[in-house]
């Protein structure tokens, strides 16, 4: 068995529950880790005289929370950032702009923008992602994807999206870039039985994510629910982005979005849903009565003109909330500390500056997240957890005056980077470099495939 004890850590914020306490911070504290699972948390002498033989490492000046769980991204998106005619569109001018460069992905370059996009999670901070891809042109896979994550380290939630509804029906995407619906089911079948991993402590889960109700059938809605109950994975969409999303389904199925996906089996614990800016008093009321987790993406919101999420009412309601970085063409950044800044300011915008505290933002980014995903073994530092750490040295320049709450200073004085990040007991971040890949090399493979991307698509 392999121990290693994390000692002497300045503050360590647990985000557990443990002796009564909500998010304890303990001063002073150290954390067992044996085989990639957290054995003990607490004060450093009692760990250190029962496990004489754990390698010690000294995180004196150093602030310990859970690693960060990014609920909603698309990793591919990270080829297209900052394309000029689509930097101040909304979201659907933002979507038809896009599309057509897209559809000319390739299998290397899903994985060569999911390793990319991994690895700048984790030099942030994160240690757990999902990922919403849901268009597969020229033999793409979401096998490309699982590798680009793999090889990175991350803990992973690869949600098989699909789109069926093309231009010549009606929809926006390219026809090129739709699939048909047996096939999406099929492939959905594979991916399940190939890699979804149920157990605790799980590097990679599977889910089914049908990109959005004005993107797939009604039919096919339903049929994937239907599926995702019967295999036990979860479910993914966007829901409620914008008002153009409320009015479309308005005008297409006569209700709401809420009750829309209520009626198509899209309520649950295991379901959650991306955006939900536009949601209204009874469906955050629905979402807390069913379980149904909801994935907040500030910084893409803000960056597409959606509006302001109700972020403050889904808490108090009940509802389970988890952050989510998005798309790396519609929030432009892979930070999700950044988006925990911005969801702690963009509330106090909007009523007021005590209307979400520091320390609520970073639940949010930690065991929030966790909770969205329907994860009971990450987002805490407790004994039975995946040992996933994000650590940051105090002596940044970042954390420079904020001696009277330095934990607070992570959302405040952001956006912050971690000096380690362990995940599943493994350095994927040490000294502020990636342990698992060679950046430049993989960086250069980026720019190619990103330059190759735009001159395929005649840009």
């Amino acid at each position: 068995m392999t121990k290693l004890i994390l000692d002497h850590i300045d503050i360590l914020a647990t985000m557990d529950d443990a002796d009564g306490v909500v998010g304890r911070e303990i001063s002073n504290a150290a954390v067992l880790i044996a085989d990639g699972i957290i054995v003990a948390v607490g004060a450093r002498d009692s760990l250190l005289s029962h496990h004489a033989d754990a390698e010690v490492l000294d995180f004196s000046g150093h602030i310990v929370i859970p690693g960060l769980v990014n609920t909603h991204h698309h990793l591919f998106q990270n080829l297209t950032r900052v394309v000029p005619d689509a930097q101040d569109k909304s979201l659907f001018g933002w979507l038809t702009t896009l599309y057509p460069i897209w559809q000319h992905l390739t299998p290397e370059d899903i994985y060569i923008s999911a390793a990319a996009g991994c690895a700048e999670l984790a030099l942030s901070g994160c240690s757990t992602t999902s990922d919403h891809q849901y268009l597969f042109p020229h033999g793409s896979r979401l096998d490309d994807a699982i590798k680009g994550a793999m090889d990175v380290g991350i803990r992973f939630t690869a949600t098989r999206g699909s789109m069926s509804i093309g231009e010549s029906k009606g929809g926006l995407p390219p026809d090129a870039l739709t699939e048909n619906e047996g096939a999406i089911l099929e492939d959905c079948l594979r991916v399940i039985d190939a890699f979804h991993d149920p157990r605790p402590h799980a590097m990679l889960r599977v889910a089914l994510a049908p990109c959005s109700p004005f993107s797939v059938s009604r039919e096919l809605m339903r049929d994937t629910a239907l599926m995702a109950a019967d295999k036990g994975v979860g479910l993914h969409t966007h829901l409620a982005e914008n008002v153009e999303d409320i009015n479309y389904s308005l005008d297409n199925f006569q209700m709401r979005p809420g009750d829309y996906a209520e009626s198509l089996g899209w309520t649950g614990d295991h379901v959650w849903h991306a955006h939900c800016v536009q949601l209204n008093r009874d469906e955050i009321a629905l979402f807390a009565r069913t379980g149904t987790g909801i994935a907040h993406c500030p910084c893409s919101n803000m960056r597409l003109a959606s509006g302001i999420a109700p972020l403050r009412k889904m808490l108090d309601g009940g509802v389970a909330v988890g952050l989510g970085v998005d798309g790396s063409s519609s929030s432009d950044s892979g930070h999700l500390l950044n988006e925990a800044r911005q969801a702690m300011l963009l509330q106090r915008v909007m009523d007021g500056a005590g209307n979400l505290t520091a320390r609520e933002a970073l639940r949010l980014a930690t065991r929030g997240g966790a909770e969205v995903l329907n994860r009971d073994d990450i987002g805490q530092i407790r004994a039975g957890f995946s040992a996933d750490l994000a650590i940051f040295d105090r002596r940044a320049i970042e954390f420079s005056g904020t001696q009277t709450d330095p934990l607070a200073a992570l959302i405040f004085c952001g956006p912050v980077k971690p000096r380690h990040v362990l995940i599943n007991g493994r350095f994927v971040v040490r000294d502020w470099q990636l342990t698992s890949m060679e950046m430049h090399d993989l960086l250069t493979r980026h720019d190619r495939a990103a330059r190759d991307l735009l001159m395929r698509a005649g840009r």
